[in-house]
């Protein structure tokens, strides 16, 4: 850090992604990336002709991808804007909902921008612990005087609200914004969508990383009403008005296109993930149950911390946090069938040494 940096952020905490070593090939079940390739429709729509066209801008109005999208959820283009990642739009969100009189609101176990994108900005939060069971409790939320960021299913624990409890929520906050963060929401639970014509304080955020298997693309997505949306791309147009490059727009229109390929990778990752679930159950771990793409997992054998770095020496990665609350677990991306395979006996293998 050098002495020039503003005082606004002495001692600010980054966060902190999932580890992508390079000193050896690794099963990556640490970042809750997909195992599936994209479709072939992403595949051709990134021919030599489009790369070709990289001397030129991409549209900042990402019209196409839009109308799109727009087409799927029932809406109006005017109802979405999409960005570099979902990151870049829950960024959008504290700078524009966020400030002196209105705090970020959220849970103490939850996506970890959350507290970044509030200290950056420079806002204050109102932090609200989840129960002993790791869930959220929706009246915790109500009348909250700030603006509630909800990432359903929650990271890293993999557990989830249902909508009418969602609707609870933007009910007894009339007068502030509802950011409810589903980049999960297609492992297992129902999305919210399908209240933002009914609820003008409804943010719905999407990403086409998980469960479009675009992580690399960097492509994510809000919905909501088009006052809203307005009010996000003043912010997008004040930072970065070509904020999603040329291929990944292509990518995206080629996702969405191509549906049933995507829904049939979820169908597969939702069964790998109950088989999961039951066989790390049979060796005597605790799993939260999960509507997301991984489960958060404790064993019963050794702390989670010593079972992260036991797997990481047997060639395999999970993610491992160190807050005090879950310092016990760690969670597991679910990957292919032969990953939570190569998993299960690493475990297992660990378990007879404890033995």
């Amino acid at each position: 850090m050098s002495i020039y940096l503003s005082d606004r952020f002495s001692g600010i905490e980054a966060y902190v992604p999932g580890e992508q070593p390079q000193d050896r090939s690794y099963i990556k079940l640490n970042t809750n990336e997909s195992p599936f390739p994209p479709s072939s429709g992403v595949s051709a729509a990134l021919n030599q002709a489009e790369v070709a066209k990289l001397n030129l801008y991409p549209d900042p109005d990402t019209r196409e991808a839009s109308l799109v999208l727009s087409r799927q959820f029932g809406l109006r283009p005017e109802n979405i804007i999409l960005g570099n990642g979902s990151d870049e739009l829950l960024a959008f969100a504290f700078q524009a909902f966020c400030d002196a009189r209105t705090p970020a609101v959220y849970a103490d176990i939850t996506y970890g921008f959350y507290s970044v994108y509030a200290r950056i900005n420079c806002v204050e939060s109102r932090i609200i612990p989840l129960d002993a069971s790791f869930n959220l409790i929706p009246s915790d939320y109500y009348n909250s005087g700030g603006t509630i960021f909800i990432a359903n299913p929650n990271s890293p624990t993999g557990c989830a609200l249902q909508a009418d409890q969602i609707e609870g929520i933007l009910k007894e906050n009339p007068g502030n914004v509802v950011v409810v963060d589903e980049a999960y929401a297609a492992f297992g639970v129902q999305s919210v969508v399908p209240l933002i014509p009914k609820y003008g304080n409804l943010i719905v955020i999407h990403t086409m990383s998980k469960s479009k298997n675009l992580a690399g693309a960097r492509i994510g997505y809000a919905l909501a009403d088009s006052s809203l949306i307005a009010d996000l791309n003043i912010m997008k147009f004040s930072f970065n008005p070509y904020n999603v490059n040329r291929l990944s727009l292509l990518a995206a229109v080629a996702a969405i296109n191509d549906a049933d390929y995507y829904s049939a990778c979820v169908e597969k990752l939702v069964a790998t993930r109950s088989r999961a679930t039951y066989e790390l159950k049979k060796r005597g771990f605790d799993v939260l149950p999960s509507g997301a793409n991984f489960i958060f997992a404790k064993p019963g054998f050794i702390g989670g911390e010593d079972y992260y770095l036991g797997l990481k020496e047997r060639g395999v990665l999970v993610r491992h946090f160190t807050k005090e609350r879950i310092k016990d677990f760690v969670r597991i991306t679910i990957g292919s069938d032969e990953q939570i395979d190569r998993l299960l006996a690493e475990t297992d293998a660990m378990m007879q040494t404890k033995e």
